[in-house]
């Protein structure tokens, strides 16, 4: 297993220079911005994702610099909502999923991306095809709730249909970070898109929005590890305030920045659970097979971008486990 970072924290600087950084602290994956909520700052330095998956000598400038700082791509990041009720947004997104898709094709040919993989959301429609905004239904009465949610699994199953055959295709894999506020959040609601849709659609597991929902992610590893649907997977943590989820749950709408009064928040790995948690999380990752990429995502503001990412680094070296087992010698396999 490698550790990766996702690049969206360097946006700050160009692709050139944020990969030096990333090279020098030891991290071995890179996974890009492909348009959407992130951006595709790198790809667009490099003449954005249209152009690198048209033009080979464009695509060679970004495989040669991720070669020779001994990088891989582990995934084209194009997190967004294709099913918002938005026309315009929903077709930016969708292009920008498109768009990745044919690039991640690409990388893989280039042996650059040892799997073609597309990360994102489910997306969230409205509550009818009059909406302007998506509506995340968390609740299962007033009866109108579920013929809201009757609405937005049609919507959500036809689109996705459309896009496992796309991915088929093109021998790409889409995998969903579940995230409350859209369709899919949990175990439950991911395996049942990808049951009503294809194989070509997994998750991209983050455990960070498991815990405040509740969900033990080590569990979960291993529904979805056994249902062969875990594509790709996140390093980032979250800590629960108990003063303040004692008093008002954690279904929290305060803003990030407020870490004071909020019941919970993303913190580095390390800062929300201990060394020996992570360790247990690589060693259930490993069980149900999974032997890819651990992505830092850095979204705690508690600390800086160089603080945090070198505090879950400490975490995660002392956790992956990069080498494979050797034999059972001390018993009979």
């Amino acid at each position: 297993m490698k550790i990766g970072i996702f690049t969206a924290l360097f946006h700050d600087r160009p692709i050139e220079e944020a990969l030096d950084y990333i090279a020098a602290a030891g991290i071995e994956s890179i996974e890009l911005g492909g348009g959407a909520y992130p951006g595709s700052r790198h790809l667009d330095d490099l003449g954005g994702i249209k152009a690198l998956v048209a033009d080979d000598s464009k695509r060679r400038a970004l495989v040669d610099a991720a070669k020779s700082r001994n990088l891989i791509i582990s995934a084209v990041s194009v997190h967004g909502n294709a099913l918002h009720p938005n026309k315009q947004i929903a077709q930016e997104h969708h292009d920008a999923f498109e768009n990745a898709v044919r690039l991640a094709e690409k990388l893989h040919g280039d042996g650059i991306m040892p799997q073609a993989t597309v990360n994102g959301f489910s997306g969230c429609p409205g509550d009818s095809s009059r909406a302007k905004n998506p509506n995340w239904v968390t609740c299962a009465w007033p009866d109108e709730y579920r013929e809201i949610l009757d609405y937005q699994w049609k919507v959500a199953a036809r689109y996705w249909r459309t896009q496992n055959r796309l991915l088929k295709q093109h021998k790409t894999v889409f995998a969903i970070e579940a995230h409350p506020g859209f369709l899919v959040y949990n175990p439950d609601t991911l395996l049942r898109l990808r049951k009503a849709t294809g194989d070509a659609i997994g998750c991209n597991f983050d455990p960070s929005h498991f815990w405040w929902q509740g969900i033990d992610p080590l569990e979960a590893v291993r529904v979805l590890g056994k249902a062969g649907a875990i594509f790709h997977a996140h390093a980032k943590d979250t800590r629960i305030d108990p003063e303040n989820s004692r008093v008002n749950g954690n279904l929290d709408t305060k803003s990030y920045g407020d870490v004071l009064e909020r019941a919970w928040v993303f913190r580095s790995v390390g800062y929300g659970h201990d060394t020996a948690w992570w360790k247990d999380f690589v060693s259930n990752l490993r069980m149900i097979g999974y032997d890819y990429v651990l992505s830092i995502e850095h979204e705690d503001s508690l600390l800086s971008t160089k603080e945090g990412l070198h505090k879950a680094l400490d975490v995660l070296k002392e956790s992956v486990v990069s080498e494979k087992p050797g034999p059972m010698f001390w018993a009979k396999d």
